[in-house]
């Protein structure tokens, strides 16, 4: 590829300025310290190396214990996980680097034996999602959850204003609210998984609401120029689905244009898979929101220089691509090949699939 790709041009994102319009995605690896939940020291090493995307984007981070939903995962709700963090974020600052974290509720995709007191795990309402979680070394269904008390809803609000105050004072450069791929949030908006009668429940204004709740705290908290979100209106991750997506997604996308969110991340399709599961306008999500458009899934180099030339996206996101290059833009700059990934260290582990792939300069010296 040529040096003038749009893909390496700068972009400014609210009060930063990217170098490149990169965004690692978030990645879940597993690999936090059992019990604490705190990112550990090869956490540093991982992120730091990577310093060199427009944007990090850090694994999904839970907000809260009930809001764990597989082992080995890290939080934001503790002193000594902010500290933890805080070495990851001194480490991509120190290299140049940009770092969001993503806040995240998982409700009902968790197991018992993660849950406060070994609790069920809560959702917007009792339906088993047909989907297993990673616990204990293994798969495993998950459990049967409960539905979420009236009361309990300004609770889970305020363990993502704090989850958003503590990544602030972890050195974050901003946050990025989870509200994709059947977790929490988008539970409640999908009428697949919401049945609630309530004010929680229904139309797309009361199914929408706790997302956009949400949203308001956490811009209230980190302001709107460092507050991006992430959504996925047609994949099936997680048992999730919705009769009518498009007017669902259309009404969220206002509301978070009208927030003033620094971005939306848009998964395009299926989690993971196909980009053309199911018709969805993307055009639609774009021009009704008025900041940054980050587009996700399945995009390799040529798609991602297509999309950014057509002014449909303003910066991609990469998933495993990140995983096995840790320098992936520098092998876009020299048009080098990309290192395979390893897909049975994907998930926990130590060292060996996480910090141990060879960027291409180490390559050339070794041979």
């Amino acid at each position: 590829m040529s040096q003038s790709t749009k893909l390496l041009e700068p972009y400014k994102l609210g009060p930063l300025t990217l170098p490149n319009r990169f965004v690692m995605a978030p990645l879940t690896r597993n690999r936090a310290e059992p019990g604490s939940f705190v990112p550990s020291p090869l956490a540093v090493d991982y992120y730091g190396q990577r310093a060199s995307a427009g944007l990090l984007i850090t694994e999904a981070s839970q907000v809260s214990q009930q809001g764990q939903g597989y082992q080995d995962t890290p939080g934001i709700y503790s002193k000594e996980q902010v500290a933890a963090w805080r070495k990851v974020t001194d480490r991509v600052h120190e290299r140049g680097g940009h770092i969001f974290i993503q806040l995240w509720h998982v409700g009902r995709i968790s197991h018992t034996s993660l849950q406060p007191n070994g609790g069920a795990p809560v959702a917007p309402s009792a339906i088993r999602a047909k989907t297993k979680t990673f616990v204990n070394g293994t798969f495993a269904d998950v459990s049967e959850p409960r539905a979420l008390e009236l009361s309990e809803i300004p609770g889970i609000i305020e363990d993502f204003k704090r989850g958003t105050a503590n990544a602030l004072a972890a050195g974050f450069d901003g946050v990025e609210i989870h509200g994709a791929n059947g977790y929490l949030l988008d539970q409640f908006a999908k009428d697949g998984t919401n049945k609630r009668t309530d004010a929680y429940g229904g139309s797309i204004e009361k199914r929408a609401q706790l997302m956009l709740e949400v949203s308001k705290a956490v811009t209230i908290e980190a302001g709107a120029e460092r507050t991006g979100i992430r959504i996925s209106p047609v994949t099936p991750a997680n048992d999730v689905s919705d009769s009518n997506p498009q007017p669902l997604f259309d009404y969220i996308v206002d509301q978070l244009n009208a927030l003033k969110l620094t971005y939306i991340h848009v998964i395009e399709g299926a989690t993971g898979g196909p980009r053309d599961i199911a018709p969805f306008d993307y055009a639609s999500l774009r021009k009704r929101f008025k900041q940054a458009y980050v587009a996700n899934n399945g995009y390799d180099f040529a798609l991602a220089e297509k999309v950014l030339e057509a002014g449909a996206a303003d910066l991609i996101a990469f998933g495993k691509p990140f995983i096995s290059n840790p320098d992936l833009v520098e092998r876009l700059k020299a048009g080098a090949p990309l290192n395979d990934w390893d897909k049975a260290t994907f998930y926990g582990g130590g060292a060996k699939g996480y910090t141990d792939y060879p960027t291409l300069k180490a390559t050339e010296a070794a041979e």
